[in-house]
């Protein structure tokens, strides 16, 4: 196993690239909803509540709403679509945003992308196209599974915006790729330079 897999190897305080979703709703019905839809489209494997013990070293513990209220964050393995398989997240925030929605967010830390060989553009926005492409296609599976408002995509984006701001129109804001649902469909959308 590289260390892009391993829990203890990552620098967490970097941040993560994330997928960022607007669940729409403040009930644990919608919030579980979106976790599974999420956790499944990325096929991340385990589930465990501390990221100072390798998998191992660990009980898992459940997928749950209440498993997120009481550690933070949930932790994971998934596989990147280079084969690469790397550490993985979700938190929730629960009513966040003007609106009071529930937000989930599902990251990778930059470490871990970094080790595992993903590569980021130069310039003022901290961007990877594959690793957008990989989220949005998270974004997009989870989606029919489970509707949600809004998914933002890149480094550390969780509440930038919402989906009562952008009112069913992608933005030109550069720094982020966005998920937005108009008529039932998502819309995906990247903001290049």
């Amino acid at each position: 196993m590289t260390d892009a897999a391993l829990f203890r190897h990552q620098f967490w305080g970097e941040g993560t690239y994330e997928l960022a979703i607007e669940v729409g709703s403040t009930d644990d019905v919608g919030l579980q909803a979106v976790l599974d839809a999420v956790w499944g489209a990325a096929g991340a494997e385990g589930c465990y509540g501390h990221k100072d013990r390798e998998p191992e070293e660990q009980q898992t513990v459940p997928r749950t709403v209440a498993s997120l209220a009481e550690f933070g964050h949930l932790f994971g393995q998934a596989r990147l679509p280079s084969g690469e398989l790397v550490v993985c997240d979700v938190t929730a925030v629960r009513g966040g945003g003007d609106d009071g929605s529930d937000w989930l967010a599902f990251g990778v830390p930059l470490s871990a992308l970094r080790q595992a060989g993903v590569e980021f553009e130069d310039g003022p926005y901290f961007r990877s196209a594959a690793a957008d492409a990989w989220l949005a296609g998270i974004g997009l599976d989870a989606f029919r599974e489970a509707a949600f408002s809004l998914g933002l995509i890149g480094w550390s984006v969780s509440g930038l915006t919402d989906s009562e701001t952008l009112g069913g129109v992608l933005p030109e804001k550069r720094g982020m790729a966005y998920l937005l649902p108009s008529g039932g469909v998502l819309r995906y959308g990247a903001v290049n330079d």
